[in-house]
Parts: C-alpha cells; sequence; structure tokens
C-alpha cells in the first residue's frame, strides 16, 4: 500500500525546482525590464546627449528606466538591442533622491530590493559585492560595490538634504538625480562628471 500523504520523489524534486526557479526571477529585475517605448527613447539618447531628461506623470516608470539603466551601466550587463550610451570600464557613480527616506524607498529599493531582500531590484544579487549602511538611518545605504564585467563599480546614495558640500570633491562617471535638484545640487552634480 502507498502512503498518498507524503510526495513522491519526482513531485518534490519538481517542486524544488519551480521554487528554484521563482527565486532566480526574484533576483533579476534588470534581466525582465522591458523599456516603453519613452524609456528606451531615454536610453537611446544617451548614446548623442551627455545630459537627459525623462519627464512624466507619477508612476509612468521614471524611477523604473533610471534604475535599470544605471544597474546596466554598473554591471556592463547590457542587452543585445541596447542603442544607449555604454560605459567599457567599471563606473563611479551616484544616485540621489529628494531626503534619506525618499531615496531609500524609492532609488535603493529600486536598484538594491526590499529591505531584508538584496538583490531584488535591478541590480542583480550576485553582482552585489559588498553594501555598507549609512550610519543611524535604518536601513539606508551609503555605497556599494558592484561587480562590473570587467572589475569592480562603486555606487554611493546621496540625497538633496544633504546640501551641496556633501556633494564636492569626487570625480564621478554617472549621476541619476530621481527627482529635479535644486540648482547648487545641480550644478556640483554637472562638475563630478
Amino acid at each position: 500500500m502507498t502512503d498518498i500523504s507524503s510526495p513522491v520523489p519526482s513531485a518534490t524534486s519538481a517542486l524544488r525546482s519551480l521554487a528554484r526557479m521563482v527565486e532566480s526571477l526574484r533576483e533579476s529585475g534588470l534581466a525582465l525590464y522591458r523599456p516603453v517605448p519613452k524609456q528606451r527613447a531615454a536610453h537611446e539618447l544617451g548614446a548623442t546627449c551627455r545630459l537627459r531628461l525623462l519627464m512624466a506623470g507619477n508612476q509612468q516608470g521614471k524611477s523604473t528606466c533610471g534604475s535599470a539603466e544605471t544597474a546596466m551601466h554598473l554591471t556592463g550587463l547590457y542587452p543585445e538591442t541596447w542603442k544607449g550610451h555604454r560605459f567599457q570600464k567599471p563606473i563611479r557613480a551616484w544616485v540621489a533622491g529628494d531626503t534619506t527616506v525618499t531615496t531609500r524607498d524609492i532609488v535603493q529599493r529600486k536598484l538594491l530590493g526590499e529591505p531584508g531582500q538584496l538583490g531584488t531590484g535591478m541590480i542583480p544579487k550576485d553582482r552585489i559585492l559588498d553594501v555598507v549602511l549609512a550610519r543611524g538611518l535604518g536601513e539606508s545605504v551609503d555605497f556599494c560595490v558592484v561587480k562590473h564585467e570587467r572589475g569592480q563599480s562603486y555606487l554611493a546614495f546621496r540625497t538633496y538634504e544633504q546640501g551641496r558640500r556633501k556633494w564636492q570633491g569626487e570625480t564621478l562617471d554617472w549621476i541619476w538625480y530621481d527627482e529635479e535638484p535644486p540648482p547648487e545640487i545641480w550644478t556640483e552634480g554637472l562638475a563630478r562628471i
């Protein structure tokens, strides 16, 4: 007589395989990114324009677009169809939002994933080499190191509320402003790239 209360080995194996596939998909935001026409146009302008602005209404995919392109530049993982700018080396990048809270809840989440679920954002989990938390800011990241196809990229998180002085001194390859920055932050950021 067969015990029907326990799954047969092949069913157990299939469930484990399915669970691994689901976990893999959770950790491949960049691999799943498919830009809509307005996002694609913004990416493609990167091949000819040093500065770009993507304007759209709320919840229209601006942050998704910015995080996807930032992840591509940090990792060197560009889709075959990519027509935008390509960095041929690891990069130094800053990403920023208005406040510590919005930077953590929007920009950081889009790139690294939900709190406690590192690697579920646009940067693949196996590409996140190191993460350093900001002091006393509740799961806010100060900077991280990302595996690029040709070395290691560096990514720091900044906010406009930090003021202009925190934006001085660094030489960068890439800055992604998630929201429109104040003029003094814009000027400092422009001087960094």
